[in-house]
């Protein structure tokens, strides 16, 4: 294949061989010499006061170096764990250190470390810790957590509220005065637990003397990492490297700074030796943050021909017992909760609230599965109330392609998109009239078959800097330095940092089509701090749009460079020089040429460049795009549930995705596949449960279901492709949008189903024993 066909080529992921041979390296497979373990001793409380933790016997067992607790440590920390202020400002928090020291708030809190020769000897000594309690009352609901006489977690703040604020725009009043339809339903976002394949790691390796810092981290932000182990521990950035290996899955689950980083750090440098800590899975249900935890209470002013006139929207946070990194991240669903959709007003309220449950963080898609959820509910409730097709309602308010760039209520402007087009493609694909039919017909018979639409709008590409800067406190450039050595291959350093996503290949892939080398000449350096510029890291779908185009533009002025060179060399004109598929010549004249490997040599000796010129071909860029990406799609699922069971069978799942200019579009295809599989985790299977005694009821993956191949359909994919304007490469996000749409289709589908037992919403996830009572509520009679 040409080189210069590389961008939209399916070749295959260069990453995948050492995987899945069982030669990656994880944090857990890397050599140390001396490494010593580490083990967190976790709070077994929800809430409690700390009395006394006795370590004696604890420090008598085999193998065990050192034993610290909260009280030990807490002068060794410069500062508490970040919180960002995406996009509330307002919110009240308190500081949260790395261990508890007097109070714990949540079961698997740490509040002890234990160090030992080996795992095994580390865990057997934790098991010989005492911690004495004294209980507290938990409160694990958010709207108990405000009442006057709940239990206050954080005494500093004299409540559970951590914000109640507002957000709107247009006349709402005005909405529902004209309204001849309202409509008012609670609506389920349930906690979940990202079930990364592999567990979080830390390896911290401390030197005494040069006072430095390596550690290697199953991360997905190494870059925000470093910054904020310099500053809680008090080391100098400078002397601080951390370095992301494989990373198996993050899916948001990485994408904070934790205390285990911070503590495993701090370990090493009290000992002076090398460190590992290795994540259980229990620990890991527990201690990782969970995703999701959401109420939305939605009311909905409509006229009779569908049309929405705008909402009035609460949406409920389960913050959890702190306010994590990124923990209000998920009120960006109210910003984006219109959708796709041209609404005349919308009144919202973000309400905070901590419990004595684990905090929570993103989880893939953070904010935009929950805004996507509610905007198709609603459209499927307007079409209940008012005795329309789904497809219809949503043809009614759906932005045209004729109105874009739309500038929404919230004043995000989208970049392109005919979501009609895409809305009706998708149906067409579908066959959306024929699965009409045949409901009908199988509802005479006694079978229920539901047909479920979500037309979604993902907003991507964290972030331009006005209103990144001014919704998080930071702006979040793309990255790239392009490099071409002497023997002209290629060396491509990115600011992302991969957990499966496929940048070594697609991004490879842009330098091959840029500079004409095969790819197989690029090698793509991510994850390590110590390598290139700082970089801000893998979340919100924003690689490919920010630091693919980064290299992009790195590898284009790196033509530039070789271009003029090349002229120098043939002795003609700059502008008569032209560079294709890996080597330049003069108009006219391709026979005379020099490769870029001539070149490259070139460009390391002085006397074979242009008077004036600096030697080297390498460019680094820093890529502020003028807007966010926004990319879309419309997802249809054909379900059929068992009166007899509530089973719920997925016949048929089309996915009709538009994330623009597609550099792979394999890669896009998996991405798209593990995203619809995680969407219906959450709508079928998945369910964080706390008792009220603040106890995880769901700690092992015995309790807590996830779906297996077996499960999930064969996932019939379409597209469309709009590039965006706003990055040269025309590339939107695809990473999350899968999860996205899948979580409503497969619900719209479901309550689809169940509409001649007279039900309108169900909440998720729709387990089969709920929707075996929501069919038999009145004696198996149709409402």
């Amino acid at each position: 294949m040409a080189v210069s066909q590389m961008i939209g080529a399916s070749i295959k992921r260069r990453e995948d061989p050492q995987l899945v041979t069982g030669s990656g390296r994880f944090v857990d497979d890397l050599p140390q010499n001396a490494v010593l373990h580490l083990h967190v001793v976790r709070s077994s409380e929800p809430h409690a006061r700390i009395l006394a933790i006795d370590t004696i016997r604890a420090k008598e067992a085999d193998g065990v170096v050192a034993i610290f607790t909260g009280k030990e440590l807490r002068e060794e920390f410069q500062a508490p764990l970040p919180v960002t202020v995406t996009f509330v400002p307002e919110k009240a928090y308190p500081e949260q250190y790395p261990i508890a020291t007097d109070k714990v708030h949540y079961v698997g809190e740490p509040v002890a470390l234990v160090v030992a020769l080996s795992r095994a000897a580390a865990q057997d000594a934790a098991e010989r810790i005492e911690v004495r309690y004294q209980a507290l009352p938990a409160v694990t609901d958010v709207e108990k957590a405000i009442q006057k006489d709940a239990p206050v977690i954080h005494e500093s703040l004299g409540s559970n509220l951590s914000y109640d604020v507002k957000r709107a725009g247009g006349d709402i009043e005005a909405a529902f005065k004209e309204a001849e339809v309202t409509i008012s339903q609670r609506l389920q976002q349930q906690r979940l637990i990202p079930i990364a394949i592999e567990t979080r790691g830390v390896v911290a390796d401390y030197k005494p003397f040069a006072n430095s810092l390596t550690l290697w981290s199953s991360t997905q932000i190494p870059h925000f990492v470093k910054v904020w182990l310099a500053v809680i521990l008090g080391i100098p950035e400078s002397q601080v490297r951390v370095i992301a290996p494989d990373v198996g899955g993050g899916f948001g689950s990485k994408i904070r700074v934790f205390p285990e980083e911070v503590l495993t750090a701090l370990a090493s440098r009290r000992l002076g030796r090398p460190v590992k800590w290795i994540e259980d899975r229990e620990e890991n249900m527990r201690a990782t943050h969970h995703g999701r935890s959401q109420i939305w209470d939605v009311e909905i002013a409509a006229k009779r021909d569908g049309t929405v006139l705008g909402l009035r929207l609460t949406q409920w946070l389960d913050l959890g017992a702190y306010c994590s990194q990124f923990g209000t991240f998920m009120s960006l669903g109210l910003l984006v909760a219109p959708g796709p959709y041209r609404l005349a007003a919308i009144d919202g309220r973000l309400v905070g609230v901590f419990t004595n449950r684990t905090p929570t963080d993103a989880y893939r898609g953070a904010g935009r599965p929950e805004a996507t959820y509610v905007i198709e509910r609603v459209m499927d409730l307007v079409a209940q109330e008012t005795g329309m097709d789904p497809a219809d309602v949503r043809r009614r308010n759906l932005v045209t392609g004729a109105e874009q760039p739309y500038t929404s209520l919230f004043g995000f402007t989208f970049d392109s998109g005919d979501y009609v087009a895409g809305l009706e493609r998708a149906l067409q694909v579908a066959g959306y009239d024929d699965l009409r039919r045949r409901q009908s017909e199988a509802r005479k018979q006694g079978r229920y078959l539901g047909i479920g639409l979500a037309s979604y709008l993902e907003i991507c590409g964290l972030g331009p800097a006005a209103p990144t800067q001014a919704n998080t406190g930071v702006s979040l450039w793309g990255m790239g330095v392009v490099r071409l050595h002497f023997t002209g291959k290629a060396t491509a350093i990115t600011g992302s940092s991969p957990h499966g996503q496929g940048h070594e290949t697609t991004f490879a892939q842009v330098v091959s089509a840029v500079l004409g080398i095969p790819v197989a000449d690029v090698d793509v350096v991510h994850g390590d701090t110590g390598i290139g510029p700082m970089g801000m890291n893998t979340y919100g779908s924003r690689s490919t749009a920010l630091d693919a185009s980064a290299v992009h533009i790195s590898a284009t002025r790196v033509r530039e460079k070789a271009r003029k060179i090349a002229a120098h060399l043939l002795e003609a004109a700059e502008d008569d020089v032209v560079y294709e598929d890996g080597k330049a010549f003069v108009k006219g004249s391709p026979a005379k040429s020099v490769t870029i490997q001539e070149l490259a040599m070139a460009a390391f000796q002085t006397n074979r460049l242009p008077a004036g010129m600096e030697g080297g071909l390498e460019a680094t860029t820093f890529f502020d795009p003028t807007n966010f990406v926004w990319p879309f799609g419309t997802h249809v699922a054909v379900v059929e549930v068992d009166p007899e069971t509530g089973k719920v069978s997925i016949e048929r799942y089309v996915a009709l995705d538009d994330c623009g200019t597609r550099i792979n579009p394999m890669v896009v295809d998996g991405q798209i596949h593990g995203g619809i599989a995680q969407g219906i985790g959450q709508a079928l299977f998945e369910e964080g449960v706390y008792g009220e005694d603040g106890q995880l009821r769901t700690g092992t993956l015995v309790d807590y279901l996830v779906p297996s191949a077996a499960d999930l359909p064969f996932f019939q994919l379409e597209e469309t492709i709009t590039p965006s304007p706003v990055n040269p490469l025309g590339a939107k996000g695809i990473g999350e949008a899968g999860t996205i749409a899948s979580t409503a289709a497969l619900m719209n589908a479901v309550v689809d189903a169940l509409q001649p037992f007279g039900v309108k919403d169900v909440p998720m996830p729709a387990s089969p024993a709920k929707l075996w009572q929501l069919m038999h509520r009145n004696g198996g009679r149709k409402g």
